[in-house]
């Protein structure tokens, strides 16, 4: 069984990753190119807001380093950095790449090399194999085991999410499983071939994706014919087999949903196959933030506000509730449509994202405030804009992004409501 462990990227995935196995009794050291983050760590600082790692590196440091020395002293190597897409939404496998390639003089003979990273089906094959050949002598057993995190989630946790694997030989995915079953409180479910393994990531983010669309585009449609999509996804889930719920909003975002399907469709593209669907599902979920936008103009115009400029309080930035991962937050977008305007003044705030914050609370964000617009439903900032604070502050009206605030609520206090598909209007 193995007894020392590094972890190469000490982000979202491989930090809990890390400080689980360390709680299992191995021995393990984080490895990540940022020298700020590595010196945060071993302090035992977390490096970004999540409450098992705050926790568990309070009780102990994690032993980090910038040095790929390191990884000639143990018996398991597992990658988990970033697979970004570009500003023209290819896929990136420069940190993917770098990683390894700095890592492969280090490596040694009969280690378990595994490689968490999101990656289209072919990656392992055809960029990280002809990597490692470039050591000739170099003899590994890599595998495949894609990351399942839901940053936030009380429920699942890197401990307790299923896993799947797929390695390059059949001995690899057995010693892979052999590894992730004696740190994971959950199954692993072993592919025929690491290719599939690399699909099983891809599928169930498309899926996600395409779903969030679905409803994404519904909500337009109600919203045009006057009808509440929130009331009818609920109605629609009383259906015991066969559907889903999944919920519309100002956007999607995220290091996986909104990434891994380019990475499908550049894949499939490269095989000669043109993922139509995929596609028109980025196209939906990457309209909806200019959408979201534009129901402040709906409701200047419903008021019949004319005095320009008019202060609008964006809350949140994240892109979801209860964290400070802000990556391909869709958040992000809404502020630079509204910062783009000449007749809007702009608040932001979002407690868990105060570096990006204009103004320092709640308070001062509705205080003068025309127009609130909720990018992220944080659960401090929906429990504190309730219809009487958001009267007592004389706010006009209130787009929910997230449809998470109290819209009957907030109509009964005269204050026009208008969500994602769906409008109340004041009473």
């Amino acid at each position: 069984m193995a007894k020392r462990l590094v972890v190469v990227g000490l982000g979202y995935v491989g930090l809990p990753l890390a400080l689980l196995a360390r709680s299992k009794g191995l021995d393990v050291f984080g490895l990540d190119v940022d020298e700020e983050k590595v010196q945060k760590i071993t302090k035992g600082i977390a490096p970004f807001e999540d409450i098992y790692v705050a926790q568990e590196l309070a009780k102990e440091p994690l032993q980090a380093t910038t040095s790929p020395e390191i990884i000639g002293d143990v018996d398991v190597v597992v990658v988990a950095v970033p697979t970004p897409v570009t500003h023209e939404n290819m896929p990136d496998l420069t940190p993917l790449i770098s990683s390894l390639e700095s890592i492969l003089p280090h490596l040694k003979n009969n280690q378990l090399l595994s490689v968490e990273s999101t990656i289209n089906p072919g990656v392992m094959m055809e960029v990280v194999v002809p990597i490692l050949a470039k050591r000739p002598e170099l003899s590994v057993h890599l595998v495949h085991c894609p990351e399942r995190v839901n940053p936030g989630d009380k429920k699942w946790s890197v401990r307790n999410i299923p896993r799947v694997i797929g390695g390059t030989t059949k001995e690899a995915t057995k010693i892979g499983k052999e590894f992730y079953e004696s740190i994971l409180d959950a199954p692993v479910k072993e592919m025929d071939s690491v290719t599939e393994a690399e699909a099983v990531k891809i599928l169930e983010n498309t899926f996600r994706d395409i779903n969030i669309a679905f409803v994404n585009e519904m909500a337009k449609s109600f919203d045009a014919l006057g009808i509440d999509v929130k009331n009818v996804i609920e109605g629609a889930a009383t259906k015991p087999f066969a559907f889903m719920p999944h919920y519309p909003g100002n956007g999607v975002g995220g290091h996986c949903i909104s990434v891994d399907p380019y990475y499908m469709i550049e894949r499939g593209r490269q095989a000669g196959f043109d993922h139509k669907f995929l596609q028109l599902a980025r196209d939906i979920n990457n309209s909806m933030p200019e959408f979201a936008v534009s129901l402040i103009d709906r409701g200047l115009e419903k008021l019949n506000i004319q005095e320009r400029p008019v202060t609008v309080a964006l809350l949140g930035l994240s892109y979801k509730k209860d964290i400070d991962d802000i990556r391909e937050s869709p958040a992000l977008e809404i502020k630079e449509l509204l910062e783009k305007r000449s007749d809007v003044t702009l608040r932001v705030y979002d407690p868990h994202v105060p570096h990006l914050s204009i103004v320092s609370s709640l308070e001062e964000a509705l205080t003068g405030a025309d127009v609130v617009m909720l990018a992220t439903n944080h659960t401090k900032l929906c429990e504190e804009l309730t219809p009487e604070n958001l009267k007592k502050h004389g706010i006009l009206f209130v787009v929910d992004g997230k449809n998470a605030l109290d819209a009957e609520g907030i109509a009964d206090m005269g204050i026009l409501y208008l969500g994602i598909g769906r409008t109340r209007e004041a009473k």
